[in-house]
């Protein structure tokens, strides 16, 4: 057998091993299996839970008619509570809703009814479709920020962590701007 099918015949026994099933609950390598997804029974069943759904105070995505009820002003107040213009921090869940996520810099545009905001998260990794907002004291590195358009978030006082600073007016604009595109959302 040539050098290349030992290589395959590798890979198909390890693909084949860790689709095999032990009745000990492992993957016949002695290795605990990893959980697998099975269908609910109950077709009344909602769907899976973040973390943020179940903590009244987490952040978690815009559904969409507060998406179209938004809008947008800047009114940056440094006065501790979070405003439209300002850069907080918060936990924000993992697109994969998972239960995962990390601590991020979110630029609050819009103030919802019920008292929370509305914001999309600064990554300082500049991505398709991102808006550059320039820098600031959420990034202690001094990094250039990019405002992410496509998700926009649901934070609430007491989710957030802290409160950083009022974006200038100008990057402001253009991240709403982006924002507004991106959900064709009527002003």
């Amino acid at each position: 057998m040539s050098r290349g099918g030992g290589v395959l015949s590798r890979l198909i026994e390890a693909v084949a091993g860790s689709l095999r099933r032990g009745a000990d609950g492992t993957s016949g390598r002695g290795e605990p299996d990893l959980p697998v997804a099975t269908w609910r029974e109950d077709p009344r069943a909602g769907p899976a839970r973040s973390r943020a759904d179940l903590d009244a105070d987490g952040t978690r995505d815009l559904r969409t008619d507060e998406i179209r009820s938004l809008r947008p002003s800047y009114s940056p107040l440094l006065d501790g509570e979070p405003d439209p213009g300002e850069v907080v921090w918060t936990w924000v869940p993992y697109v994969e809703n998972d239960g995962r996520g990390k601590d991020r810099p979110v630029l609050i545009i819009a103030s919802l009814s019920d008292g929370a905001f509305a914001g999309c998260y600064l990554s300082t990794k500049q991505h398709r479709g991102f808006v550059p907002v320039g820098t600031g004291p959420w990034d202690p590195q001094g990094r250039e920020s990019f405002l992410s358009p496509e998700r926009l978030l649901r934070v609430t006082d007491g989710g957030m962590r802290r409160e950083t600073m009022g974006l200038d007016r100008a990057a402001f604009d253009r991240a709403v701007a982006a924002v507004v595109r991106s959900h064709r959302i009527p002003l």
